[in-house]
């Protein structure tokens, strides 16, 4: 029996590979119908614009997963689940050894605290790890939603890092063993190894300077762990060293100021100089590509199943690699490690390198999607594509929803809300439907007469609620956190109106062991791209979407070729992507999806008269501000209030995850329990 959170239940199927299509030739697609992921999933329409630039080393990467194993459902660009990915990276593992070149999966951590899967069961994450744990990683590092609760710190400890052994690096995060009394690391502080066709790598896996873990886990600070001696020895390693792979839950670009790459690659670099470097971050939740040096490059890979990051390299030197430097049959990488766009600095100190390099990459941000995967999975039918392994992922996944009642039906969102492709309150705006929804459902029905005001923190939104069927596993993705509300009675008008301002002119709030996505403002996700022209194998009947910022690109031509039918699609809604390697690297091209900024705080008004201003308000807000932002506020306008004087609305069970359910079971049960399903973010539907 599955360890379940809470109870209530609905629906799941699988997707399409295009098998002929070795690229495309021009600015048009034909129509294809994919088969779906999970039952209830949609379908992508359009397919990447080419196909992958193989070398001598390549590189697939997930990071910042977060428990979206099950895809997006609603969302046509991301509908792939975990079983699709296992497909296709036994694809993809099977056509390197072909091609005669190594390829490494890797990740960058943080599985935890998202989605349905991985949070509605106890512990979270009991469900979506060992799901997570069908595909063979060559390496992967810990994030710090691993290091919040001890529960999951010994979780990742006792079975997670058992199972990668030492695959899974974790060079500045130990954790206290029961048995021992001992600090140990959770994974192997290094590890070098030998690819298959016989380059040899050196891979550290450093976390950024987290400090909001329990207390039963250490996190070494990454100038410190640069001077500690086995550091040192590792990058001197004795036996040769053709690579170094530094990964880690670690904003790539070092100018970002939580990333310590920038320390990594300077102490490396130093003793080093002659030895490319090949990083792999996370955190930020972007998609991202940085020049360090001629020898040195970083990918991120974005977040939540909406990207897949691919690298690509040849050039490096190695006396024992017996495979082949430029793969044929295939496009290679080209591309020097030359920054070529106006991005932001690295950050990092650019030591000189010996001599000209003889490396060349390639890089590229794929959406997480069926048809993504079967396009580059070159030679896979609908009916080969899936693995039985991939099948039976699917399979589990399914029957994990059933279980944890994750499609379980509140109401059906009639429209999609999102964060901030919209203005603040703007209809569309999430913030907006926040107001209306704290107003009609956080109620003290001993109090419900008097005029309330209630501030909650805009943080509380973790993503954008997509028109359809609104379930318990929304209820997640929308609104994960348990914030309760409490309040302060009759407080004069006067004064708690002036809370709200007080708030938002001040630091965005955070509290001593908050989320860290808190932290992430959503212009960090907005690396925006001008896209190169679409040419894929398939076109759009219906419409796809969703992510960063606005930038056009110029329409495609109408064709007609038989005897497929040809038309020139109308670009999706989606990631629009620039880097240090320029505005190519978005896999399939999207037009851009306009970014807002919204504020710290909202405030909701309820039961105020009908004509003029309440002379007295109960003023209510979460529990996580209240102490130490709400008084402070109240001070500033005049008010005089201590902690003493703070209780609880409602019942404290009732939270920031409780009310939008309830506001669906009470006003979205229109077309229930046949929802239609809007295009997504980015469109008005």
């Amino acid at each position: 029996m599955l360890p379940i959170k809470s109870l209530v239940v609905l629906f799941a199927v699988g997707a399409f590979a295009c098998d002929d299509c070795h690229g495309p030739r021009n600015h048009a697609a034909h129509v294809r119908h994919v088969r779906r992921a999970q039952p209830d999933a949609q379908k992508a329409t359009v397919a990447p614009r080419a196909p992958l630039e193989w070398g001598q080393l390549n590189f697939l990467h997930t990071t910042d997963t977060h428990g979206w194993l099950e895809g997006h459902i609603k969302e046509q660009n991301y509908g792939a689940d975990w079983g699709d990915y296992v497909s296709f990276t036994r694809h993809m593992k099977h056509k390197a050894g072909n091609l005669g070149v190594d390829l490494l999966l890797i990740d960058t951590g943080d599985l935890h605290d998202g989605n349905g899967l991985s949070d509605a069961s106890t512990p979270n994450g009991a469900i979506s790890n060992p799901i997570f744990e069908n595909v063979d990683y060559d390496l992967l590092s810990i994030g710090n939603h691993e290091l919040y609760v001890s529960e999951i710190a010994y979780e990742t400890f006792n079975q997670f890092s058992k199972v990668y052994g030492d695959r899974y690096v974790t060079s500045n995060v130990q954790i206290l063993n029961p048995a021992t009394g001992q600090f140990e690391y959770i994974g192997s502080k290094y590890r070098y190894f030998t690819t298959d066709h016989g380059l040899r790598i050196m891979a550290f896996g450093v976390l950024f300077d987290f400090t909001g873990n329990s207390n039963v886990s250490k996190v070494i600070k990454t100038r410190d762990l640069v001077k500690e001696s086995w550091f040192l020895d590792a990058v001197k390693y004795p036996q040769p060293i053709d690579l170094f792979l530094v990964i880690g839950h670690n904003p790539i670009r070092p100018s970002v100021s939580s990333s310590t790459f920038g320390t990594l690659y300077n102490t490396i670099r130093g003793l080093r100089p002659n030895i490319p470097i090949q990083a792999f971050g996370g955190h930020t939740h972007i998609r991202d590509f940085v020049v360090y040096d001629t020898m040195s490059t970083g990918l991120e890979s974005g977040r939540y199943c909406e990207t897949l990051g691919w690298a690509s390299m040849s050039g490096i030197n190695s006396s024992t690699f017996r495979g082949n430097q430029k793969p044929r049959g295939v496009p290679n990488p080209s591309q020097k490690a030359i920054k070529v766009s106006n991005t932001t600095s690295t950050g990092a100190t650019q030591n000189s390198t010996s001599g000209p390099s003889s490396l060349v990459y390639s890089r590229r941000y794929l959406d997480w999607n069926r048809l993504t995967f079967s396009y580059h999975a070159v030679g896979s039918q609908d009916n080969t594509f899936d693995y039985h392994s991939g099948q039976r992922v699917t399979n589990d996944i399914t029957q994990a929803r059933k279980q944890l009642n994750l499609t379980a039906l509140y109401g059906c969102a009639p429209e999609t809300y999102c964060q901030s492709c919209k203005p603040f309150l703007a209809d569309g705006n999430i913030f907006t439907l926040v107001q209306t929804a704290l107003a009609a459902t956080v109620i003290n029905e001993s109090r419900a007469d008097i005029p309330r005001l209630i501030i909650v923190n805009t943080g509380h939104i973790r993503f954008d609620l997509v028109k359809g069927p609104f379930t318990f596993d929304d209820s997640f993705i929308v609104s994960p956190f348990d914030d309760a509300f409490e309040f302060i009675p009759d407080v004069p008008y006067n004064i708690a109106n002036q809370v709200l301002g007080i708030l938002n002119a001040g630091a965005f709030q955070k509290r001593s062991v908050d989320m860290e996505i808190r932290d992430l403002n959503t212009r960090d996700f907005n690396f925006n791209t001008p896209l190169i022209p679409i040419d894929a194998c398939t076109a759009p009947d219906d419409q796809m979407k969703k992510a960063s910022g606005p930038t056009p690109r110029r329409p495609t031509e109408h064709l007609t070729r038989n005897p497929l039918h040809r038309r020139a699609p109308a670009l999706n809604p989606g990631y629009v992507t620039t880097d240090d390697f320029g505005t190519d690297g978005d896999d399939t091209p999207h037009s851009a999806i306009p970014f807002y900024p919204q504020p710290n705080d909202l405030q909701a008004n309820a039961s105020f008269p009908a004509s003029g201003l309440p002379e007295t308000v109960d003023l209510v807000f979460l529990d996580f501000i209240g102490a130490n932002y709400v008084i402070p506020a109240l001070a500033k306008a005049g008010g005089n209030y201590t902690q003493q004087d703070i209780s609880y609305y409602v019942d404290k069970k009732f939270t920031t995850n409780s009310y939008l359910p309830a506001y669906a079971k009470k006003y979205w049960q229109a077309n229930v329990p046949s929802c239609p399903v809007g295009q997504g973010v980015g469109y008005d539907d």
